[in-house]
C-alpha cells in the first residue's frame, strides 16, 4: 500500500514517465532528428542527432538551412530526457520539470528549423534569376522539411512524463481523471499507428535516388523516415486551409451517420441501417427539391431538409416498430431494409420506364441521358457553400468573416462566467449571437480556389447539439438511456420500453437521413441532384466513428474529423509513393475499430477504476493509517447501494424538471 502522506509520484506514474522518456531517448538515438528538405518523390535530406547528413535525393548541390541550433537543442532535450528517466526511476518529485523542459527544448528546435526553412523559401521566391520550374521545385523541397521522429517523440515523451509527474498533485490528478474516457480511443489509435507502421515498413521500399548502397544504418534511417513521412502526410491536411476544408467536407456525412449509430448505441440498439436511411433521405429530398412548386421560393430549402430527415426517420422507425411489437432483431431488419432502399433507389432513377404485368409504364424521375441521375434541384432548394456564407468581401474578393470565431469565444467566456447562473447556457448563446452580429463584417482575406464544403456542415453541428441536449438534458433522454442500460429496470420504473425503442430508431434514422443533404442539396458530388454514385457506405463508416467517439456527440465530431483528415491525406500519400496507396487509410480504420473493440488492451483498473473516495492521488489505495474511516465491507456495500439509489432518484427528478421546463 502507498502512504497518502507520500507526495512523491505513484509507482504507476513513475513507470509511465520511464516508458515515455525511454521511448523518446531511443527515438533520438535511432531515428532521424529532422529533415532539412524533401523532394516531391519523398527523397529527404536527413539530420541525425549524433551523425552527419544523409542525402537520399539526386541533387547534392542544394543549399541547406543551418542545422546547428536544431542539433544543439536536440542534445539539450536528450540530456533532459535522460534526467527525467532517472528521476522517474527514483520517483523524485522534480522529474516533471525536466520532462517539461525537454518538451520545450524540442519545440524550440522545431520552431527554429521551421524558421530556417521559411527563410530559404523566401530566398527562392525572391531570386528572379531562377526559372519558374526551378523555383517551384526548390520551394517544394524546403517546404517538405521539418521535424522527424526524433524531435516528435522527444516532444511527446517529455510532455507525457511531465503529466505523469504532475499527477502526484491532487488538483492535476483530478484534471487528468476527467480525461479517463479518452484512454481507450487513444490507446486504439496508438496501436493502430504502430501496426500500420509495420505495414509501411514491409510494403514500401526505402526512398533512395542516389543509386548508391545505403548500408544497414542508412537503410534503417531511410525506413524510419518513411514511416514518419507517411503519417505526417496523412495528417497534413490540418496544416493548410484548402486540404482542411476538404477534410471537413469528407467529415460532414460521417458526423451525421456517426450520430445515428451513437444514438442507437446509447439506447441499447444497434443501427446498421444508416446506408438505407441515408438513401431514403436522399430520395425524399430529391422529390421535394425537384418536384415541389418553384413558387414556394425560400421555403423549398427548409422543406427539402425536413424531407431528408423524415425519409431517414421513416426508414429507422420501421425496424424500431418491428422490434417493439414482435421482438425481432433490429440488426437483421436494418440490414434487410438497406437492400430494399437500394432497390427503390435503382427503380426510381435507373430507367425511364418499367414493365409490369405485360404493360410498360413511364417514370418521370430519371433525367434525360444515359447516366442514372435525377433532374437538378430548384435553385431555392440548394444549400450554399460555407465560403459563400462566410465571405464578406466585395467586388469578387474572398474575405472570410471572423464573426463566428468571436462568437465562439464570447460563448465560451460567457458560459464560464455564468456556469452557476440559471439559464446560463441560453444567456451565453444570446451573448454569442450579439457578438457574432456586431463583428460579422470583420474578416481576413484568403486565397482559395473553391470548396465544396456546404452548409450541411452547420446542420451536422446542430444535430450534435440536439443529440447532447436531448440525451442528457431532458426527461425523454433520461428514459432512453434507462432503456439502453436496463430495459427491465426501466419498465419497472414506469418507462415504456416499446415507445423508447421506436423513438430511438426514429431519431437515429433522422440523423442518417440528414446526411443526404450533403450530397443532394449541398452539391458534394459536383451536381445538385440525386446521383447513382452517392456514397451510401458512409453509413457503415458511422459505426467506426461512433465506436471511436465512445457514443458521445463531441467524440463523434472528433473521430469524424480524424477520419476525414486521413482520407484527404491518403490521396497525397498515394500520389507521392509507389507501394503505398489510399488502402493504408482503410487499414488504419479497421485497426482502430479492432483495438477499440478490444478495449485498447487496457486493464479495467484504468478504464473503470474504483471510486475516488477509496483511492488517493494517482489511484493509490489508502492504508490503515489513512484518515478515511474504516467501514465494514457489508456496511460499505449497503451504503454504496443507498447512495446509488439516491443519485438515480435525483437524476430522474432533475431530468423531469428540465423536461417540464
Amino acid at each position: 500500500m502507498t502512504d497518502l502522506s507520500d507526495s512523491r509520484p505513484s509507482r504507476t506514474a513513475a513507470r509511465v514517465a520511464q516508458v515515455a522518456s525511454g521511448v523518446a531517448l531511443a527515438a533520438l538515438l535511432l531515428t532521424p532528428l529532422a529533415a532539412l528538405g524533401r523532394t516531391f518523390d519523398a527523397a529527404p535530406v536527413l539530420l541525425h542527432l549524433f551523425g552527419g547528413l544523409l542525402n537520399l535525393g539526386s541533387s547534392t548541390d542544394l543549399r541547406l538551412p543551418d542545422a546547428g541550433p536544431t542539433r544543439l537543442l536536440g542534445l539539450t532535450s536528450f540530456v533532459l530526457l535522460l534526467a527525467t528517466f532517472f528521476g522517474a526511476l527514483r520517483r523524485e518529485r522534480w522529474f516533471w520539470i525536466t520532462g517539461l523542459l525537454a518538451t520545450l527544448a524540442s519545440l524550440a528546435a522545431v520552431l527554429l528549423l521551421g524558421r530556417a526553412l521559411g527563410d530559404e523559401v523566401a530566398r527562392v521566391a525572391a531570386d528572379t534569376t531562377l526559372r519558374r520550374p526551378v523555383r517551384i521545385r526548390l520551394r517544394s523541397f524546403y517546404e517538405g522539411g521539418g521535424m522527424n521522429l526524433g524531435l516528435f517523440l522527444s516532444l511527446l515523451g517529455g510532455l507525457v512524463a511531465a503529466g505523469a509527474g504532475l499527477s502526484a498533485r491532487q488538483v492535476w490528478w483530478d484534471r487528468f481523471n476527467r480525461l479517463r474516457g479518452l484512454l481507450v480511443p487513444a490507446a486504439a489509435i496508438a496501436l493502430a499507428i504502430a501496426v500500420g507502421a509495420v505495414v509501411v515498413l514491409l510494403v514500401q521500399p526505402p526512398i533512395n535516388q542516389t543509386g548508391a548502397a545505403l548500408g544497414t544504418w542508412g537503410a534503417w534511417l531511410s525506413r524510419t523516415d518513411l514511416v514518419y513521412f507517411v503519417y505526417s502526410t496523412l495528417f497534413a491536411p490540418v496544416t493548410s486551409l484548402n486540404p482542411f476544408l476538404d477534410s471537413l467536407k469528407l467529415a460532414t456525412p460521417l458526423i451525421f451517420t456517426g450520430l445515428s449509430v451513437a444514438f442507437a448505441f446509447r439506447t441499447g440498439l444497434f443501427n446498421i441501417g444508416a446506408p438505407g436511411q441515408l438513401t431514403m433521405g436522399a430520395i425524399a429530398a430529391m422529390l421535394v427539391g425537384v418536384y415541389a412548386p418553384a413558387s414556394l421560393g425560400w421555403l423549398l430549402l427548409p422543406l427539402s431538409v425536413i424531407a431528408a430527415g423524415a425519409g431517414g426517420a421513416l426508414w429507422g422507425a420501421i425496424p424500431g416498430l418491428l422490434k417493439a411489437r414482435f421482438g425481432s432483431s433490429e440488426v437483421i431488419n436494418t440490414i434487410m431494409l438497406n437492400y430494399i432502399a437500394a432497390g427503390i433507389f435503382v427503380f426510381l432513377i435507373g430507367s425511364n420506364e418499367f414493365p409490369f404485368l405485360g404493360k410498360t409504364y413511364n417514370l418521370p424521375f430519371k433525367a434525360e441521358g444515359y447516366e442514372a441521375q435525377s433532374a437538378e434541384l430548384h435553385e431555392a432548394a440548394r444549400l450554399p457553400t460555407m465560403l459563400d456564407l462566410l465571405n464578406v468581401g466585395k467586388d469578387g474578393a474572398t474575405v472570410m468573416s471572423l464573426g463566428w470565431l468571436f462568437a465562439l469565444g464570447a460563448y465560451l467566456v460567457a458560459r464560464l462566467l455564468l456556469r452557476r447562473t440559471p439559464r446560463g447556457g441560453l444567456l451565453a448563446l444570446a451573448a454569442a449571437a450579439l457578438v457574432g452580429f456586431l463583428t460579422w463584417r470583420i474578416g481576413v482575406p484568403i486565397n482559395i480556389a473553391g470548396s465544396q464544403l456546404n452548409a450541411s456542415f452547420l446542420l451536422a453541428l446542430v444535430c450534435v447539439a440536439l443529440f447532447g441536449t436531448l440525451m442528457w438534458r431532458t426527461a425523454t433522454g433520461y428514459a432512453l438511456r434507462a432503456v439502453g442500460l436496463s430495459p427491465r429496470a426501466a419498465e419497472y420504473g414506469g418507462i415504456s420500453v416499446a415507445r423508447g425503442t421506436i423513438l430511438a430508431m426514429t431519431i437515429a434514422g433522422m440523423f442518417a437521413g440528414l446526411a443526404a443533404t450533403h450530397y443532394v442539396q449541398g452539391g458534394a458530388l459536383d451536381d445538385y441532384r440525386l446521383k447513382q454514385n452517392i456514397p451510401v457506405n458512409v453509413g457503415f463508416d458511422g459505426i467506426a466513428v461512433a465506436l471511436m467517439g465512445q457514443s458521445t456527440p463531441a467524440g463523434v465530431v472528433a473521430s469524424s474529423l480524424l477520419f476525414g483528415t486521413i482520407d484527404t491525406g491518403g490521396i497525397d500519400a498515394d500520389l507521392r509513393l509507389d507501394a503505398i496507396n489510399k488502402d493504408i487509410v482503410t487499414v488504419l480504420k479497421a485497426l482502430i475499430v479492432l483495438f477499440i473493440a478490444a478495449g485498447g488492451f487496457l486493464s479495467r483498473r484504468l478504464t473503470d477504476p474504483p471510486p475516488p473516495q477509496l483511492t488517493g492521488p494517482g489511484g493509490a489505495a489508502p492504508n490503515a493509517t489513512s484518515s478515511l474511516p474504516q467501514v465494514p465491507q457489508a456496511d460499505l456495500t449497503q451504503t454504496g447501494r443507498n447512495q446509488g439509489l439516491n443519485g438515480l432518484h435525483t437524476d430522474q427528478t432533475s431530468a423531469g424538471q428540465k423536461g417540464s421546463n
